[in-house]
């Protein structure tokens, strides 16, 4: 008796992810993995042309913000769950990846046998989470709209350096990282502060008292 399996893609932006993910699903018999994806445009490319399941979806990508291009992949192929598998842990990401049409959402640390579950889950039309994010979803903070987001050392020194108007190529050369480090951690704050632009994210974080 064949079985119909799910066909599965992955669209995240380091290649051990990638690589690791392929390995954990590849003998689980329900699941065909059709294909992998560093860039959201190939991605997005490979949907208009054929039959995608589900993506596991990260939501910081090299050419896309992952919250918005959810709400594209849905756009595009409605049928498609998103499952978000991420290392950002805000309450306001999830909801915002919710609310664009996500199935649910899965920390990086999630064990192999509970990202099957959670895939299996997304696949019978239900919302699911990882264990730890229902922890986050069930417990949050008290004043959590209001409060600022949480900053590494590292983003609170390029949040600072990007209100003092420093461009990112002078950034790397002052912090000694890449330019491409650097945009990572800037879109990763316009993510935490929900910003569609700098402007927005130096407002905001001004607002808090950050800058």
């Amino acid at each position: 008796m064949s079985i119909n399996k799910v066909r599965l893609a992955i669209l995240d932006d380091h290649l051990i992810v990638q690589e690791g993910l392929q390995r954990l699903l590849v003998n689980v018999k329900n699941i065909n993995i059709v294909g992998c994806f560093t860039f959201a445009t190939d991605f997005i490319n490979f949907l208009h042309k054929n039959n995608v399941d589900i993506v596991l979806l990260d939501i910081t990508l090299p050419d896309a913000n992952g919250i918005d291009l959810c709400k594209e992949i849905k756009k595009i192929s409605p049928k498609t769950h998103v499952l978000a598998l991420s290392n950002h842990n805000e309450r306001s990401i999830i909801l915002q990846l919710l609310q664009n049409g996500a199935t649910g959402y899965v920390l990086k640390n999630v064990a192999a046998d509970e990202l099957v579950t959670c895939i299996n889950e997304a696949m019978s039309g239900s919302v699911t989470f990882s264990k730890a994010v229902k922890e986050i979803m069930a417990h949050p903070l008290a004043n959590e709209l209001n409060s600022p987001p949480q900053l590494t050392k590292r983003e609170k020194e390029i949040l600072n350096m990007i209100a003092n108007g420093h461009t990112t190529i002078k950034i790397a050369e002052i912090l000694h990282l890449s330019p491409l480090t650097v945009e990572t951690h800037r879109k990763n704050l316009l993510l935490k502060f929900e910003a569609k632009n700098v402007a927005t994210l130096i407002k905001t974080a001004v607002e808090m008292r950050l800058v």
